[in-house]
């Protein structure tokens, strides 16, 4: 990486390529630290999948019972679970936070476990969720409320290109303003979004802000321009009265992946060369003719960011001879793809078709086609 031809407000930053997954840049992209209200990104993508719009969420006394900055539910009150995704995302209410994970999960332990398992199956390496609001929790030598940036920057991506919900959880986190009642229609609640982002930049997607007197200013947010998406997250950046550091280090980390990174196509569907297969056995009965299997690379076509300077190299290995029998899609070898000097992706390379091995029954013909015609 260029050791950033800029200097950063942040104790750790990240910008990823969103298609990838790949960083482009990194500041200690793997230090564990708190990570505030960029948590309820989490949060909101479990309660799209887990829950359903209409579903009834009722306010514990431990919901309540949050601190600020909080939307102020009473006791037993009544919400729609749609509604109370704006209150998360626009305003960051931490009961909200609360009641939405007792309601799609039974107990905010179980919520916190499922936010835990869906870090580890989307690839996160040093991630652990005690809170759906992000509230610091827990002891840096046991468990405790954290996350990386390489990490956040991951959640943020599954988000918006990878779950099923990730048309809605645009939707709401891009709207400007939403109002609701509770489920009684006693009381009206207004959300406004706080996210800066939003328009500050052409092509500002997404994101969401956090803050605890542990975590300091914390940020994730993505930026679209044509066929590149990029992430930012941002851990520890500035403490009170250093507010705008987050959006000075965004903005930094977006115009240095807007000028320095281009698209590239690189296509993965390639045939390769051919691999001799011992003992085959093919119609033409004659024991000293060589069987070559033809073999492909299985994988997409990938859509990169690189570096105006950087090469992209495919690096092929396969195995130098196959035993029959061969059946037609075993993997026999792999396709490396490098940016520059950095593995991108593995995909299999496969055998095209099937071969059997070689028979008693086989030899006998052989013998037959020799002899006989």
């Amino acid at each position: 990486e260029e050791d950033a031809a800029f200097s950063l407000h942040a104790r750790s930053a990240v910008l990823m390529d969103g298609d990838s997954g790949r960083i482009l840049y990194g500041k200690e992209p793997d230090t564990p630290l708190a990570m505030a209200s960029t948590t309820k990104i989490m949060t909101c993508i479990l309660a799209l999948e887990l829950g359903s719009g209409n579903q009834i969420c009722t306010a514990s006394a431990n919901a309540a019972a949050q601190p600020q900055v909080k939307l102020g539910m009473r006791e037993a009150e009544q919400f729609y679970l749609q509604d109370l995704l704006y209150s998360l995302m626009l305003e960051s209410h931490n009961d909200t936070a609360v009641c939405i994970a007792e309601s799609v999960a039974g107990s905010v332990e179980a919520f916190t476990g499922k936010m835990n398992e869906k870090a580890a199956g989307i690839g996160c390496r040093d991630t652990c969720f005690l809170t759906p609001n992000g509230l610091d929790a827990g002891e840096e030598n046991g468990d405790w409320h954290h996350t990386t940036a390489a990490d956040l920057a991951e959640i943020l991506r599954y988000c918006i290109t990878e779950s099923p919900k990730a048309a809605a959880f645009l939707k709401v986190t891009q709207t400007v303003g939403y109002s609701f009642s509770n489920v009684e229609k006693t009381k009206d609640y207004d959300c406004v979004n706080h996210n800066a982002f939003l328009t500050m930049m052409d092509g500002a997607l997404t994101g969401k802000t956090g803050f605890t007197a542990k975590a300091g200013y914390c940020y994730v947010g993505a930026l679209q321009d044509g066929g590149r998406l990029y992430i930012v997250s941002l851990l520890a950046c500035g403490w009170p009265n250093n507010k705008s550091y987050k959006w000075a280090d965004t903005r930094k980390l977006m115009e240095y992946g807007l000028e320095h990174y281009e698209k590239v196509k690189v296509k993965a569907k390639q045939e390769l060369e051919t691999v001799p297969v011992i003992n085959a056995a093919d119609n033409s009965y004659d024991p000293d003719k060589e069987i070559l299997m033809p073999v492909r690379v299985k994988g997409k076509d990938l859509r990169v960011l690189k570096d105006k300077e950087e090469k992209v190299t495919v690096k092929c290995t396969t195995k130098k001879v196959l035993q029959a029998p061969v059946k037609k899609g075993t993997v026999i070898g792999k396709a490396e793809y490098y940016i520059g000097e950095e593995k991108a992706v593995s995909y299999p390379i496969v055998a095209m078709e099937n071969v059997s091995a070689r028979t008693p029954r086989w030899y006998l013909q052989c013998v037959l086609e020799k002899f006989l015609f």
